[in-house]
């Protein structure tokens, strides 16, 4: 675990996680951190907590010696988040000071109750209620409710400028002692800027609408640092995560970047080949391309890219009357991020019979994904080489679509 300094008085804690699914459903190929901060005035305040994974309440204590904190000298647990990889540790530090109060919303009151059955010493906040920690460390709150739980705020100390903003903000990625974008050099500012797109679309890409609202509420704040529960602290240059967010917010409705993503699957190698000529066609016409086959390649990693694409090549081959069906699923899953308004093309092989246009067009429609489709190309077993043509002619096509949309 990681311990640093953010700002005078203001301490982070963090630890880094591998090697599982987030939320029990992302894979996260480079980590992710779990960040904690300290903030000590007169009083003592933890927020976020201390992501206590391994149940040890030693552990939490040997951290805070290190940092000559008392446990008990800790009066307030502030709680931004009720997500579990926030609020885990709350049961461990009742064994070490069972002599605290809990600063949330109300929202997050009830889900206290019902995780854990905590429910004495609760300070219900709203936006701009204060919390006087003395020495002139004097935090305000801001209800930034479905970023990505309705119970969710960030915690602001007036004192150094810095927001402790949670979920929002956030990004995927294991860090280091220089968790900080002043201490990191610019491609490593890019690895996170890349792990912020895998986060947004992955976790919060679902709530744009609500992370637009919270930008708007956060940013009348004359923030100085932005300290995520996930990912790096921006105190150089705050303001980009912020942009950041915000155009990852409008890519929910598009357009996004000038890309294309192909997903596809394929069962004995018929719509791959058409596949390979179509990248040859896209190289040609010089656009970025993203290209996942599925199953293969994880939810996660298709979403992040297809977050980024104005444009979307569907490949896949009719299964049993269907959509090959992970094909299908990943598409239910785009759907529900709601990525919506994408330029759209479709081919695929089949065999006795079609059918994945019809349960193509159900999902677009039951998931209001309003997705404008060209022409699709389908083909009995392996495509010609005159169907081959008409697919990369439709590949061209679509390259015409997505630069009109990013462009005019």
């Amino acid at each position: 675990m990681n311990i640093t300094t953010v700002a005078e008085g203001i301490y982070q804690l963090s630890v880094n996680v591998e090697n599982i699914l987030f939320e029990g459903l992302w894979e996260i190929p480079n980590g992710v951190s779990l960040n904690s901060y300290i903030i000590k005035g007169e009083k003592t305040a933890i927020v976020d907590g201390v992501c206590g994974w391994d149940g040890v309440p030693e552990s939490l204590f040997a951290l805070l010696d290190k940092m000559d904190i008392n446990p008990e000298s800790i009066e307030y647990l502030i709680v931004n988040h009720m997500e579990p990889d926030h609020s885990g540790w709350i049961e461990n530090f009742k064994k070490i000071n069972s002599n605290f109060k809990v600063v949330s919303t109300a929202k997050a009151a009830e889900l206290l109750d019902g995780f854990y059955g905590h429910t004495d010493n609760i300070i219900m906040v709203k936006d701009d209620d204060t919390l006087d920690l003395g020495n002139g460390r004097v935090l305000t709150f801001k209800e930034i409710p479905n970023v990505h739980w309705p119970d969710t705020m960030a915690t602001f100390d007036t004192l150094t400028g810095t927001l402790f903003s949670c979920d929002a903000f956030g990004a995927f990625g294991s860090v280091t002692d220089g968790n900080y974008d002043d201490l990191l050099k610019e491609e490593e500012i890019d690895f996170y800027e890349n792990e912020a797109v895998r986060y947004y679309s992955n976790i919060v890409g679902a709530f744009s609408l609500q992370v637009k609202k919270a930008i708007e509420k956060c940013s009348q704040l004359p923030i100085k640092i932005i300290a995520p529960g996930h990912g790096i602290v921006w105190r150089k240059n705050p303001n980009k995560i912020l942009e950041d967010y915000e155009r990852y917010a409008s890519y929910s409705k598009g357009p996004a970047k000038e890309e294309i993503t192909i997903i596809w699957g394929s069962m004995y190698g018929m719509t791959e080949k058409a596949v390979r000529y179509v990248e040859k066609v896209l190289k040609e016409e010089g656009i970025k391309v993203n290209v996942h086959q599925v199953p293969e390649d994880s939810w996660g990693t298709v979403l992040a890219s297809v977050w980024n694409s104005t444009g979307i090549i569907l490949a896949m081959p009719t299964y049993e009357y269907k959509m090959f069906p992970p094909v299908a699923a990943v598409l239910e899953e785009i759907g529900k991020k709601k990525v919506l308004n994408r330029k759209v093309f479709r081919f695929g092989s089949y065999g006795w019979s079609g059918g994945a246009q019809k349960e193509l067009d159900e999902i677009v429609t039951r998931l209001r994904m309003n997705w404008e489709f060209l022409e699709p190309v389908e083909f009995k077993g392996s495509a010609s080489e005159e169907e081959l043509e008409l697919i990369g002619e439709r590949a061209k096509d679509l390259v015409k679509e997505v630069r009109n949309a990013v462009n005019k």
